[in-house]
């Protein structure tokens, strides 16, 4: 894990080092010197345009262009209110960085690379929400990972992100970025003694009009290491429809389904809810049934959610782990309002009884106790109908971790890693035969 760090926690770091300050002033400018040096390619000859401010983040600018001189660039100082008119090679904005308190109207985005320093000046690094900045294709950021080069849109103004430790002594953090590193031991959790049922997943989903969202979720989980994945629907026979061969259908009546699910449950390692369930009042008031009394881990996904939102005392007793994974419009159901700028507050807040898998542009999972963890690895492909019933199933395979939060991210990772490998054009039933060569690729 790549640990993420607030900026006020950035500032007791800096007060506490055992180093001077002006020393770290200058191991960050000459980290600046030497990632502007590799973006232009060379020294001699070259201009930079550096708009530095006041603070400290100006004077690693400073320390960046009296290194870069010596090197042969000229050099350029201008205030962060002025508007650069030489022509340059590249612009450094040492503006403000994570030191802004207030706004500031940037300069016209200059046609040549910006290098950003900590962060681009105009970008909240607590939230990532942009009040005016210049788009960086760099960003060099000192110590750690900071919220705001994470959450979009800060995510995209700061661009490729290099970070300079400085020396500085970062410790343990409630909040984290996900690695391919990080998946070594939940995908490699089978022993030689496990079979069918050691990892089995029960999956109740699916209705008329909506037998895909079970399908795509039973795929998912198979891919990613189910051992058996037994799956029903209350409204609709599956049977008829395209699962795989592997899987086991197991009819349920429409009234009280959630006593014959209930049942087997024992055997499984994990209830997956909500697929495709639909919602009409006695299919979520069954549901909600389930969830309170399932005796394994649950994830909750898609009209499931509905029923928990309807039925929030469903989830506040159960003594095993319980997953949500919102989108923000699920999000505003079960909590009555949208995420707002401040996301990890948003998803800490609502996180008391269970883990939750809050789905966008940067995928953030929390568990009670407010650790945070980030993926990144998805993109613009995963927006689409049915990718979520696929991460649901991907979740249901690892939910037998012991650290469910961690199962989670994992799960979320390693879909946003298999539409890496995705051909333009991708559907949802496109990502599951992509999790082995995905996993191939992180475990490599």
């Amino acid at each position: 894990m790549l640990p993420v760090i607030t900026p006020e926690e950035m500032r007791v770091i800096d007060a506490t080092a055992p180093e001077p300050e002006q020393l770290l002033i200058e191991r960050a400018g000459y980290a600046v010197a030497n990632a502007a040096l590799r973006m232009l390619g060379g020294g001699y000859g070259r201009r930079v345009n550096v708009i530095a401010g006041k603070g400290n983040n100006g004077q690693d600018g400073l320390v960046a262009a009296r290194l870069l001189r010596r090197r042969g660039v000229r050099c350029k100082l201008h205030e962060p209110n002025s508007e650069p008119t030489a022509r340059a090679d590249l612009v450094i904005d040492a503006a403000y960085g994570t030191g802004l308190r207030d706004t500031w109207k940037p300069p016209t985005q200059p046609t040549c690379p910006v290098l950003a320093v900590d962060i681009p000046s105009g970008v909240d690094a607590l939230t990532g929400t942009n009040s005016g900045s210049l788009q960086a294709d760099r960003t060099i950021t000192f110590g750690a990972l900071k919220p705001g080069l994470i959450l979009e849109p800060g995510a995209s103004q700061a661009g490729e992100v290099e970070i300079a430790p400085l020396g500085l002594q970062i410790p343990a953090s409630k909040m984290n970025l996900i690695t391919d590193q990080d998946l070594s031991e939940p995908l490699s959790q089978r022993s030689a003694t496990d079979h069918k049922w050691t990892n089995a997943l029960r999956i109740i989903g699916g209705s008329p009009g909506m037998t895909g969202a079970a399908e795509l979720a039973t795929h998912g989980a198979l891919r990613a290491g189910s051992g058996i994945v037994v799956v029903s629907s209350p409204t609709a026979d599956l049977s008829r429809h395209e699962l795989p061969t592997e899987a086991v259908t197991k009819p349920l009546t429409e009234t009280e389904w959630a006593t014959e699910a209930l049942a087997d449950l024992e055997r499984f390692a994990g209830l997956l809810i909500g697929p495709g369930l639909g919602s009409d009042p006695h299919t979520l008031a069954e549901a909600a049934k389930l969830i309170e009394q399932a005796p394994v881990p649950v994830i909750i996904d898609a009209d499931g959610l509905t029923a928990v939102a309807t039925h929030p005392q469903c989830i506040k007793n159960r003594r095993h782990p319980t997953v949500l994974t919102p989108h923000d419009g699920e999000f505003k159901k079960l909590t009555g309002a949208s995420p707002t700028s401040d996301r990890c507050a948003d998803v800490r807040n609502a996180a008391k009884d269970c883990v939750i898998l809050l789905k966008g542009p940067t995928t953030i999972v929390c568990d009670p106790n407010g650790d945070l963890t980030f993926i990144r690895s998805g993109d613009q492909r995963l927006a689409t109908a049915g990718s979520g019933d696929v991460l649901a199933g991907i979740m249901g395979a690892l939910i037998s971790y012991p650290q469910t939060h961690l199962a989670a991210a994992a799960a979320a990772h390693w879909h946003g890693r298999a539409a890496q490998l995705a051909k333009p054009g991708m559907t949802a039933s496109d990502l599951p035969p992509l999790l082995q060569p995905a996993q191939t690729v992180m475990l490599s």
